[in-house]
């Protein structure tokens, strides 16, 4: 992940300082201590003594009494709140813990009265750094595209109204962002009225918050009446949706306020939030000593990559607000595919435990191999890819990733990713699928992808990670040209659609010959062959120069110019270490430019696409990942730091049983496989 800016807001605490509370809500929230434990600040009960500080709560019901306490003793406050990406659910919720904290000590973001840290960093700090000013585009666009926003528990898929509205957001009764601002439900209505107004024959879309449509608090528009021009809308739409199709935004203080600018809004702004006063606002009642303007990315900056403590969960240290992001980004993708249950056909009984813990966290998933019975569950459809059978085309497809484990799934070692593709399968050129959407989405990307995705490259590359992680060496071989040919599993469905009408490890061995007699030509026959337990074994010696089952996949594609193959992910590790590669087949990786291509690559691949943005697109967007350690779906460069560490507990004592039977049990191979 991209390495954060120093500042003196971010730099780590000097010593340890205890913070004196007097809200419960500090001691029953295990992360919030940890944050601020990470922080510098120790939480403590009893009174304040010197060089202690009051730790409060924002402007809560109860920080009168940390308050109290701080003016009594002489005290300095620290005022907390929840960072502005959240969490999936509101903190009323009782759901989820914040990815991050304010912690302010000077006032609390919201309360115009006294400049803040924040208003400080926006005011002063010269927010002219282009490394920084480049990632806080990247981060704009990246939280977009997969909306994020504070409690990012919605549907991205609603549409939202048809475009051409008025947006005014509502904000919870009696919310403190409300209050510091001297705002009360006249204010709102005043608002509404002014909307009404400014924008005659427009339609009204009133958005009330999160936690209004959940019943959790009061709005201030719970009397307004909807009627021909004023809609009241509570679905759990994406904010930037409903940017998308507004023609205005009026706001008191809400956070979707600030969310909007980042749209091209200019925010009709009725109460006096941190975010007004820099030029990116319409304001009705400024902020006079804010004088500064700024643009949308300084902004930005200052409130989301300088400003807030964020937290890696993964690795329990504080984070940069990318790594947050992408935290929060692979735990609501997660929520949003999977809140609603699954009902799974085709997945054999050792693939069950490890289905439920990826995709059955919010809502358990029902096995169903019946397909009349799983359409009847109401519930989304999902099936094991290579067992899908005809009449199954609207069931989602499920596959292993592409760094799937330390070890084989014919060994039944569960995978650390997962592939769920609602269009077709990435090894099925005859039709497309999600994946290669994807890759032709990325023939143009941002300069925060390319950095990621060259990150990732290099990692990889370093750590020596490929699909199942199995060790073994590379033996000194021969000078010369030296080309690798990787076998596989002759009946994997892989071969049956995508291999084309070269379909056996034999003849592509011998195709790799005729091709290049003069080279020293390696064979690695594919490791589930070499175990016994799955077909396409053959005698390669009198082809192949050198015959190579046990070489460690990784070493073997730094000391080689070429490889061929059919349709193997090893091609496709093969690019990412700069080999040249050959495809007799159309793997996902064939058709964009960067292989060359013998099969019948199908024509709708037509984009020149990067290596950033193929590696981006198949190993970032693509995918699915699962901590085993954390338990929790994470974005790939976890899952690639457990690979590396060994941080990746052993498989149960029944699969490793099983996986040790699995030559005895030979006619009932459709258990593990």
């Amino acid at each position: 992940m991209l390495a954060d800016v120093p500042y003196e807001y971010d730099a780590g605490p000097e010593k340890v300082r205890r913070l004196c509370v007097y809200n419960g809500g500090f001691l029953t929230q295990p992360r919030v201590r940890r944050i601020l434990a990470l922080s510098g600040y120790r939480v403590s009960l009893g009174l304040p003594r010197e060089g202690d500080v009051v730790g409060v709560w924002g402007h809560s019901p109860t920080a009168h009494r940390g308050e109290a306490m701080a003016a009594k003793y002489d005290i300095p406050i620290v005022r907390i709140e929840d960072a502005f990406l959240r969490s999936l659910h509101p903190g009323r919720a009782g759901k989820s813990a914040p990815l991050g904290l304010m912690i302010d000590r000077k006032a609390m973001h919201f309360d115009p009265k006294t400049p803040s840290e924040l208003e400080t960093l926006l005011a002063t700090h010269p927010l002219d750094d282009t490394a920084l000013l480049n990632r806080a585009r990247g981060l704009i666009a990246r939280i977009q595209e997969t909306h994020l926003t504070k409690y990012s528990a919605i549907d991205a898929d609603i549409t939202g109204p048809e475009a051409g509205y008025v947006l005014v957001i509502a904000q919870t009764f009696g919310d403190a962002a409300v209050t510091a601002s001297d705002a009360d439900r006249n204010r709102f209505l005043e608002m509404l009225f002014v909307a009404q107004e400014e924008n005659p024959g427009a339609r009204i879309v009133i958005k009330t918050h999160p936690e209004t449509s959940q019943g959790l608090r009061d709005g201030y528009f719970g009397q307004v009446e909807p009627s021909d021009k004023v809609e009241i809308y509570d679905k759990p739409i994406s904010p930037w949706r409903l940017f998308e199709g507004a023609i205005g935004v009026y706001t008191v203080s809400s956070q979707m306020g600030f969310e909007a600018i980042f749209t091209g809004h200019k925010p009709r702004v009725f109460g006096q939030p941190f975010y007004a006063g820099w030029g990116l606002t319409t304001d009705e009642f400024p902020v006079q000593r804010r004088q500064r303007t700024l643009t949308r990315a300084q902004l930005f900056a200052a409130t989301m990559l300088l400003y807030p403590k964020w937290y890696n969960a993964y690795e329990d240290r504080l984070a940069t607000c990318e790594e947050a992001a992408e935290a929060l980004i692979a735990q609501t993708r997660a929520w949003r595919e999977d809140h609603k249950g699954w009902v799974a056909s085709g997945m054999r009984l050792w693939k069950r435990g490890p289905l439920q813990k990826f995709y059955g966290q919010h809502q358990r998933m029902i096995f169903q191999d019946d397909p009349v019975k799983a359409r009847q569950a109401e519930r989304p459809w999902m099936v094991w890819a290579g067992k899908a059978e005809v009449g199954q085309d609207d069931a989602v497809r499920v596959e292993d990733g592409f760094i799937r484990s330390k070890g084989l799934g014919a060994k039944l070692v569960p995978p650390l990713s997962l592939v769920t593709d609602y269009i077709g399968i990435y090894y099925d050129p005859s039709r497309p699928s999600r994946l290669e959407h994807l890759i032709a989405e990325l023939a143009e990307l941002r300069l925060d992808q390319v950095i990621r995705a060259n990150e990732l490259i290099h990692t990889l590359k370093n750590q020596g990670i490929s699909k199942y992680n199995l060790g073994g060496t590379a033996p000194t071989l021969p000078d010369g040209e030296r080309v690798l040919v990787v076998g596989q599993v002759e009946d994997d469905a892989s071969i049956r659609l995508g291999a084309g009408e070269l379909f056996t490890n034999r003849e592509l061995l011998e195709n790799a010959r005729a091709a290049r007699p003069d080279a020293v030509l390696i064979y690695k026959p594919h490791p589930d062959v070499v175990s016994g337990l799955r077909t396409g074994d053959f005698d390669a010696s009198g082809i192949a120069d050198l015959v190579l089952p046990d070489a460690d996949i990784s070493a073997l594609l730094g000391e080689i110019s070429e490889l061929w193959t059919m349709t193997s992910l090893t091609g496709f590790e093969a690019l990412l270490r700069g080999v040249h590669v050959v495809t007799t087949g159309a793997p996902f990786y064939a058709g964009w430019g960067l292989t060359q291509d013998l099969g019948d690559v199908p024509p709708r691949r037509r984009a020149q696409v990067s290596l950033a943005g193929l590696v981006h697109a198949a190993l970032i967007d693509y995918p699915r990942y699962f901590d085993p350690k954390t338990g929790l779906a994470c974005p790939v460069e976890v899952a690639i730091k457990r690979l590396a560490e060994g941080g990746i507990p052993r498989s149960s004592a029944a699969n490793r049983l099983l996986s040790k039977l699995q030559g005895v049990l030979a006619s009932k191979s459709h258990l593990w496989r």
